[in-house]
């Protein structure tokens, strides 16, 4: 039983692994476009913030998911086992195929769907679930809202300025927007995987060595696992997923150094805030919105909306599709245990 844990443990961070493959788009897609960084310094910029975000902001996110979203006396390794079997199988098909998806929705997808399988709808708990749902929504209208506005603002504050001013004072800024929403994206999203280790380890009927995991105190995510899995994430970005990428960065609207400043110092500002207050988000929902408000300044038509549609579409399917496949995994899962 404890090589089953360990071995679901190192899945656990592969997904964290895919995870940053997928959303190096969302940390570099802007410093990229606008040539502050070339590619590789921009995934290297990204992936070092995206593991000093350890230190810090806390295990809010990893809380929710730990024991927010299913009841934790349902949880079981085989339940864990099938919604990470049903987060990477479609993580892996949007990433092969250049759609930013919600990585984190995918994982909430599955744990949904395997609980669903194994002891049904009661197994799900409703408050945790309104709140990721709700954000689904709110997260890419806040970063909208914020990007468009922050974007009038600079406008309006450098509107006598000399344009190779103006382009040259935010290329620097645009390194400090660009960490800060790695810091962001690593704190938000590190932590889902560490929720879910974190229940594992807590639930399981497995002889667990105290200094891995002391069950006596309750839950709670030990400091390895935070290392762990935001060391995952990093060298994920580090990996990361080049169409996606495209996509993000050059296929959804054209953004000049002023542009990537403000729609990354948005996307930081609803990704830090979520974070504290244990919301489990989506960063790619979140900046892709961002990116949307501050090209639509310029004019709507900047913005292509045929591209962003799709995107829209990856998103509603990701919780329902993941959730089927974390469903059918749990199914197999049972019978193979």
């Amino acid at each position: 039983m404890l090589t089953l844990t360990i071995f679901i443990i190192l899945l656990a961070l592969f997904f964290d692994f895919l995870n940053g493959m997928n959303d190096a788009a969302n940390s570099i897609a802007t410093v990229v476009s606008t040539r502050v960084l070339s590619p590789k310094m921009a995934v290297l910029w990204a992936a070092f913030f995206n593991f000093v975000a350890a230190f810090g902001f806390g295990v809010h996110v990893a809380n929710t998911i730990g024991k927010g979203i299913v009841h934790p006396t349902v949880t079981s390794e085989g339940m864990i086992l099938a919604a990470l079997v049903g987060a990477i199988i479609w993580t892996h098909f949007c990433t092969k195929y250049g759609l930013p998806i919600s990585v984190s929705h995918s994982l909430i997808g599955g744990l949904a769907g395997s609980a669903i399988a194994k002891a049904g709808w009661a197994a799900l708990i409703t408050s945790g679930l309104m709140k990721v749902a709700l954000f689904i929504v709110l997260s890419p209208i806040i970063g909208l809202v914020l990007g468009m506005l922050l974007m009038i603002a600079v406008n309006w504050i450098y509107r006598r300025s000399n344009v190779r001013s103006v382009d040259r004072t935010f290329r620097v800024g645009q390194l400090l927007s660009s960490a800060a929403f790695g810091l962001g994206h690593g704190t938000n999203d590190a932590q889902k995987t560490m929720g879910i280790i974190a229940v594992l380890l807590f639930t399981t009927s497995a002889d667990i060595p105290p200094w891995l995991y002391d069950k006596s105190g309750g839950f709670y995510v030990p400091v390895w696992i935070i290392l762990a899995a935001h060391s995952a994430i990093g060298l994920g970005t580090l990996a990361g997923g080049w169409k996606v990428i495209r996509t993000m960065g050059m296929r959804l609207t054209h953004l000049k150094p002023i542009g990537g400043f403000c729609a990354e110092s948005a996307g930081a500002a609803v990704l830090v805030g979520t974070a504290i207050a244990g919301i489990p988000v989506s960063t790619t929902h979140t900046i892709s919105g961002a990116i949307m408000g501050v090209g639509s300044v310029r004019r709507l038509s900047a913005v292509r909306w045929g591209i962003a549609g799709k995107i829209v579409w990856a998103w509603i399917l990701t919780i329902p599709i993941s959730a089927l496949i974390g469903g059918v995994a749990y199914l197999i899962v049972s019978q193979i245990m």
